[in-house]
């Protein structure tokens, strides 16, 4: 490993708007970091893509944020975790730190929900892996796992976020599907859905769990700062959001998350 310092910045990538909801939480753990963003919007959605697609697009990406010098580079996609995870972590070797979005969750449930009935949704790409199954195999667990593809909900989110209505029916829609019902607790497998985590919860009155795994791989990227001691102690929360291709719409979701004006680089 490169000598790393701590001012570096954090990297944070995903296909769109969804990573911003990981980007969020991140920066309220960690409000001290300097984060770079980047949706690659010209490669949008990842999760109906193949492995050997997705991995191309995110060589790029990476590159990119390797360019801007980040210590720790978060895959803020479960597709993308799931198909390019290994093949990146070779790529960039020892220049950085990198997590995905999907392990540090995996390894927080698999203590606290045994002998449990967890439902996930999540893109064809990540549920079509099986990859949550198999690591929770690797983690000797007993979690009941069902899961459940939900590919419109990333299309509705980035464009009908504001139309209720919509939401309301393709949740309905999904969600009463047999393979969700007696659930203990819901992973939420795409980082879009927190958009929608309301709503979710709305559907089952209160009563099932929702997981969001961007807290896990927060306080991951915490423990690993902490143990390599790489914490910032003055940096200013999120600096740069770039994308591979400027939208209009893209630049107004991004207020949605945060509550200062951030230009949207292209």
């Amino acid at each position: 490993m490169i000598k790393l310092e701590s001012s570096q910045p954090i990297g944070i990538f995903d296909s769109g708007i969804g990573g911003l909801t990981v980007a969020k939480t991140v920066i309220e753990r960690l409000p001290h970091e300097n984060v770079i963003y980047f949706g690659d919007t010209a490669h949008f959605p990842y999760g109906d893509k193949s492995k050997s697609a997705i991995q191309e697009c995110t060589q790029h990406v990476v590159d990119k944020l390797l360019d801007h010098d980040c210590k720790v580079i978060l895959i803020a996609c479960n597709s993308a975790s799931a198909a390019a995870y290994d093949f990146l972590k070779q790529r960039i070797n020892d220049r950085a730190y990198l997590i995905n979005i999907i392990d540090p969750i995996l390894q927080s449930i698999a203590q606290t929900h045994a002998h449990k009935k967890i439902g996930l949704i999540g893109t064809r790409q990540t549920i079509g892996s099986n990859v949550y199954g198999q690591k929770l195999r690797a983690l000797n667990s007993d979690i009941q796992l069902q899961s459940l593809a939900t590919p419109l909900l990333v299309s509705a989110i980035e464009t009908m976020l504001h139309n209720k209505k919509v939401i309301h029916e393709i949740i309905k829609e999904y969600f009463s599907n047999a393979i969700l019902s007696d659930i203990d607790a819901l992973i939420l497998g795409c980082t879009h859905y927190p958009a929608i985590e309301k709503n979710i919860i709305e559907f089952y009155e209160g009563q099932t769990e929702i997981i969001n795994p961007s807290h896990a791989a927060a306080a991951q990227i915490k423990q690993l700062l902490e143990e390599n001691n790489l914490l910032n102690s003055a940096g200013h929360g999120l600096q740069h959001i770039y994308v591979s291709d400027y939208t209009d719409s893209f630049a107004q979701s991004v207020k949605l998350f945060f509550d200062k004006e951030i230009a949207v680089e292209y």
